[in-house]
């Protein structure tokens, strides 16, 4: 980790509704609604996780939720000026409106007695799947491949995850 003591990180979980013909897709045993997220696979471990990084001396969380997202799941890097600027008008609307579902400590593997990881966990949702559900998911940055994917309690992804994926779903009462 980059510091001693805590090292601040930010977590943007993206979701949208799994949809069948403009209707949403209904779990057989939970009768609720299939929820999905965007999910990267780190390139440093190769687990599935929540796009997301380190908050930078004097950024805003918010900033950083949207900084991390446009790099990881958009690629904004390999983007041209006119796709940057489509991208963050995209994205304007669904970040300016989030829920927090987590903040504190994580238990994460670079964990050591004298640097450890604290995260702010944030819910952005497209109710519609009109907005962040149409863009071109593009791995970049940290991320070798990103995906929607749907959500279950079956998952197993990077370091506490589950738990950030399992409150959003409760929040929604989405399937689990």
């Amino acid at each position: 980790l980059g510091r001693w003591g805590p090292n601040k990180a930010a977590d943007p979980v993206v979701t949208r509704w799994k949809m069948v013909d403009h209707k949403k897709v209904i779990d057989e045993c939970s009768k609720k609604p299939i929820l999905q997220f965007v999910a990267i696979e780190r390139r440093d471990c190769g687990e599935w996780a929540i796009p997301g990084g380190m908050v930078d001396p004097g950024e805003r969380i918010s900033t950083t939720l949207k900084r991390e997202f446009m790099e990881e799941a958009l690629n904004i890097a390999e983007a041209n000026e006119t796709e940057k600027t489509h991208l963050e008008e995209e994205l304007a609307n669904l970040f300016s409106s989030g829920v927090e579902v987590y903040r504190g400590y994580v238990d994460d593997p670079r964990n050591t007695d004298n640097a450890w990881m604290e995260t702010t966990a944030v819910h952005f949702h497209d109710e519609d799947n009109k907005s962040v559900a149409l863009l071109p998911l593009t791995a970049g940055d940290d991320a070798r491949n990103v995906r929607w994917v749907d959500v279950s309690s079956k998952l197993k992804l990077y370091a506490n995850h589950s738990a950030f994926i399992k409150a959003v779903a409760g929040n929604l009462s989405a399937h689990w």
